[in-house]
């Protein structure tokens, strides 16, 4: 089916939208004309090429450069910017996905607009309006007309909020579809940190399930220097059980710079320090993990899909099927439940888990198949 009379507008802004958008991207490749808008959001160019090279997604047809702001700042940079883009290519729908900033902002203007909106990764729900991406999840998924959910639960959460079922398409996970397709492609721990001039510990020599690695980014985490401070000294005390590897989120190394934290994470020579990890790089990194630290939605998924133990870091997630049926524990950072989290992964394996229901690489096509009926 040929759709050349119609155009489908993709909104990127950060790295896990590139991780969802790639195989959407291909899977429509060829039967609909596609736009690429990348707001800019996540601004860092070396990381974003390698994310797109690494992906296979083209090069964004537009990109708005907002940068780094406030988060009312940057909504609004985003709109402005946004607006004049959609008058002049008038598309047929404008697909976002995700929780990030530039997805609620997009979705605003098309909705303004009168043109038709796709969610990605509709009816997640954290039930905490205290974190940013869940006022976007809300306001995203009431203007949107068609939502893709990964998990039953997300349906039951759109239903309550009074979201016409007929709207509601429950397809899978894209971040699955992404992780199948590259995961024999997945760069080697220890390719990784030869790459990056990283002297392997001695604890390290052996990388199978020899090791932790740790993500953490959430603004309730690391904004706040004393809570930052705390957790760092818990990681310290995980460190002297199992060696970590901790990819550091720019927002992370930015406040720990700030507050002079840096030597706080030098005194423990079994914590590993890098910088942002490319796809590849991190998907490799959780693959061969014992366990994975974390408070990244994103990560909570791709540990239950590789079937890698994940303790997260905060007290609540919007994607309860981990919890449920994957590997992951909720412990938030109190030190004795995350101490508890990491000796039962370390004596017992941790939970098995198992894959979820859709979880299985076909997400994006599922996707196509009701985008290409509705257009």
């Amino acid at each position: 089916m040929s759709l050349t009379n119609k155009k489908i507008m993709c909104i990127v802004g950060a790295r896990p939208n590139f991780i969802k958008i790639a195989p959407i991207m291909a899977a429509l490749n060829g039967v609909v004309p596609l736009i690429l808008v990348h707001t800019g959001q996540h601004y860092d160019s070396t990381m974003q090429e390698l994310f797109f090279q690494q992906l296979g997604i083209p090069k964004p047809d537009i990109n708005l450069e907002v940068g780094s702001a406030s988060h009312g700042l940057q909504t609004g940079t985003i709109m402005q910017r946004f607006e004049p883009i959609i008058d002049e290519i008038n598309p047929s729908l404008v697909l976002v996905v995700g929780d990030v900033n530039s997805t609620i902002a997009c979705a605003l203007v098309a909705a303004k607009k009168q043109i038709p909106i796709a969610h990605v990764e509709a009816g997640l729900r954290s039930f905490d309006r205290s974190m940013p991406e869940e006022i976007n999840r809300v306001l995203t998924d009431q203007i949107s007309d068609l939502l893709f959910t990964t998990e039953r639960s997300a349906k039951e959460n759109l239903l309550r909020e009074g979201i016409d079922e007929k709207r509601i398409h429950f397809v899978g996970n894209v971040m699955i579809d992404s992780l199948q397709i590259h995961r024999l492609k997945a760069v080697s721990p220890a390719e990784t940190l030869k790459n990056l001039n990283i002297e392997i510990p001695l604890l390290l020599k052996e990388f199978d399930k020899n090791y932790a690695v740790l993500t953490l980014h959430r603004p309730a985490n690391v904004d706040n220097p004393s809570v930052l401070k705390d957790i760092l000294l818990l990681i310290q005390n995980i460190s002297e059980q199992i060696p970590i590897i901790f990819p550091l989120h720019p927002r992370t190394s930015a406040m720990l710079k700030k507050n002079g934290l840096l030597e706080t994470l030098g005194q423990s020579s079994n914590i590993i320090c890098t910088p942002p990890a490319g796809y590849l790089e991190m998907l490799g990194l959780m693959d061969k993990a014992k366990l994975v630290l974390t408070d990244s939605g994103g990560i909570q998924e791709e540990t239950t899909a590789l079937g890698v133990p994940c303790i997260t870091l905060r007290d609540n997630t919007e994607r309860p099927i981990t919890v449920e049926k994957g590997t992951n524990t909720i412990v938030g950072i109190d030190p004795s439940r995350v101490m508890a989290a990491i000796r039962n992964v370390l004596t017992t394996g941790g939970k098995i888990g198992r894959i979820p229901e859709l979880w299985d690489g076909r997400a994006a096509f599922r996707i196509k198949e009701v985008l290409l009926n509705c257009l």
